[in-house]
């Protein structure tokens, strides 16, 4: 397990340490014994997390600045937030997620990790992204989940100040997608920036980079009532 997790450090462009390797170890443990009271992850094979879920969320570091402040959206187990962390430990990172087993599981997995500069909070993003603590208070707003683009960018986009980035983990063959969602970003003050491809195994990967390039407008985001039904 040791030489599978330093090889997809090494393809993510960091040079592995011992505590890097240790911690991701750890946090697989931790996955796999928290899977059985709460669930977490339908991938539960070794092969499959090392490659699935920490690779997938590690290799798109260099998107992330140094010392950056992120907020992981519908965090869900801790991807990408944990991983990254694990092997970015500059990053100040916020995990929310509106699942409260999940976010205990979480705050146990950062206190067994000895992880600073990290924290989980439980709540739902269109309530959170109206708060003045965290409105507009992020360089960068990543998520993972599998909604539409256009409903992502609603949620995530009111985190991220002027200046900063959303950047979303997408699957295959989202160029329609994002066509789909260009004018909602662009009402949410974001401009799609550019669409990087990685592969994963067979399995090739989009990473949608958009820049914030003003202020959101208050009224965003919407009752996720209202998203839904738009």
């Amino acid at each position: 397990m040791d030489k599978k997790i330093e090889n997809i450090i090494k393809k993510s462009q960091i040079e592995p340490s011992n505590q890097m390797i240790s911690k991701l170890k750890q946090f697989y443990n931790l996955l796999i014994e928290g899977n059985k009271v709460c669930n977490l992850t339908a991938i539960v094979d070794e092969d499959g997390v090392i490659e699935k879920h920490f690779f997938d969320s590690i290799y798109p570091q260099n998107y992330f600045k140094q010392n950056s402040k992120v907020i992981d959206v519908g965090t869900g187990a801790g991807f990408p937030s944990i991983p990254l962390k694990i092997v970015r430990d500059d990053l100040d990172l916020t995990l929310l997620d509106s699942l409260n087993k999940r976010v205990n599981f979480l705050n146990n997995s950062i206190d067994n990790l000895k992880l600073t500069k990290i924290n989980a909070i439980h709540g739902r993003a269109e309530d959170f992204a109206k708060n003045i603590e965290y409105r507009e208070k992020f360089d960068v707003a990543t998520a993972r989940a599998v909604a539409n683009l256009k409903v992502l960018s609603e949620y995530c986009l009111p985190f991220v100040k002027v200046g900063g980035k959303f950047i979303a983990y997408k699957s295959l063959n989202c160029e329609e997608e994002v066509k789909q969602a260009s004018d909602m970003i662009a009402e949410l003050g974001g401009k799609i920036n550019s669409i990087i491809n990685y592969k994963i195994g067979e399995n090739t990967r989009n990473l949608v980079i958009i820049d914030k390039i003003k202020s959101t407008p208050n009224k965003f985001p919407r009752p996720a009532n209202k998203i839904k039904k738009s």
